[in-house]
């Protein structure tokens, strides 16, 4: 069994200031797909080395060598930036989504191929996809690009996977609120960023053409929710009017191995080190 978690941690050196150490000792999932790091490396890789460390103490690791470590900081001063930590054999890195060179698509994406404890290689990626807005029209078009770029990489991860390759999942903060399930207020954002037609239509691709598999989805069943994002205005939290945007899309024969998910609310309301609760789900692989 690996665990596998992702989370925006909105600023980690602001969630190490409240708290997200904590979480880390108390939980130190064999992957973690961390996202909107925003920090600089210098300033980053202490944080990370503190990770580590907390593997260590808690048995997870022999050392702080055992936690590996992959991430990409974006060239735009204090935007995204994405990490990846494990403690699984790495056996490959990749950083950068193919096809994509500006700045602002710079700390979004990375890839970890790791060992399962059954021997498998599997295919991580971590990944941050564009918020937009539907006011601006630049901002909008930076997020169609990167969701095209993503599709021709799945693409790849699916013909891969389908050849009795690497299996494959991407985790992260996607952005996008799939269907009426994944958002409270459904046609008061129809208009919105994050529940456009247009957007909706690049995950619905992803589940239909690239074979994709909602993993949360999959073992949650079509219930409302469970949300993994609250605005911080008003008492969105308290009243759980929040949206669905941090996913896990495994491949076929990866997520018929999940074997169930859990969503962190503490950290986005009580620990306040984040406005996103962690999503970890556990595979048998």
């Amino acid at each position: 069994m690996i665990t596998v978690t992702t989370s925006n941690v909105n600023g980690i050196r602001a969630a190490k200031r409240k708290g997200i150490d904590a979480w880390a000792r108390a939980n130190t999932p064999d992957v973690w797909c961390m996202q909107e790091v925003r920090a600089p490396q210098n300033e980053l890789d202490p944080i990370l080395d503190y990770f580590a460390d907390a593997y260590a103490a808690t048995g997870k690791t022999a050392g702080p060598e055992g936690l590996a470590r992959v991430n990409e900081v974006c060239r735009v001063k204090g935007r995204a930036g994405v990490a990846l930590l494990t403690d699984l054999q790495v056996v490959d890195r990749r950083i950068g989504l193919p096809g994509l060179s500006e700045d602002v698509d710079s700390g979004r994406w990375v890839e970890t191929d790791v060992v399962t404890p059954q021997g498998y290689t599997v295919t991580v990626v971590c990944v941050y996809v564009h918020a937009g807005n539907a006011d601006d029209e630049v901002k909008m078009s930076q997020k169609f690009r990167f969701l095209d770029a993503m599709g021709s990489r799945l693409a790849d991860l699916r013909d891969e996977a389908a050849r009795g390759g690497r299996q494959a999942v991407l985790c992260g903060d996607f952005n996008i609120a799939h269907t009426p399930l994944d958002i409270k207020n459904a046609k008061a954002n129809v208009n919105h960023a994050g529940f456009l037609p247009a957007e909706r239509a690049y995950v619905d691709r992803w589940l239909g053409e690239y074979e994709f598999v909602d993993v949360m989805r999959d073992l949650a069943g079509d219930i409302q929710g469970p949300y993994t994002w609250w605005s911080q205005r008003g008492r969105a939290f308290d009243n759980n009017v929040g949206w669905r945007i941090d996913y896990q899309f495994a491949t076929p024969e990866l997520a018929e191995t999940a074997r169930g998910f859990v969503i962190d609310k503490a950290p986005a309301y009580d620990a306040r080190w984040s406005d996103h609760a962690p999503l970890t789900i556990t595979y048998d692989v």
